[in-house]
């Protein structure tokens, strides 16, 4: 799912310009990005004498769920988008790979320099 990190991300260098302007170039590629999840749920409808609800069949939907001000929240996806959107959080789980990445090599080079 996560795609290997470019050898020049792991490089001590990159936290030189040309380092940033690569991270920056590298996240610029992984638009759109978003945090979440989405799940598919079935939920019975508000029609009355719906026969799919009466079976107990209920009816699929799809729910992005977030965090907000660190509340989870929910929000209802239309199917036609579902695909784009999990396109969007793996790119999100992506860049924070990246900034982990980043945050040590950080450390690294101030080891390296005492």
């Amino acid at each position: 799912m996560y795609k290997r990190i470019p050898r020049n991300m792991k490089n001590p260098r990159m936290l030189t310009e040309k380092g940033r302007e690569d991270f920056l170039a590298q996240i610029g590629r992984l638009w759109p990005a978003a945090k979440g999840s989405v799940a598919e749920v079935h939920k019975p409808c508000v029609r009355e004498g719906c026969k799919a609800c009466m079976e107990g069949r209920k009816h699929r939907a799809f729910i992005l769920a977030y965090k907000d001000g660190g509340r989870r929240r929910c929000l209802y996806v239309p199917e036609e988008r579902v695909a784009a959107l999990r396109s969007a959080i793996a790119n999100g789980r992506r860049i924070e790979q990246l900034l982990s990445q980043c945050g040590a090599e950080i450390v690294k080079q101030a080891r390296r320099k005492r």
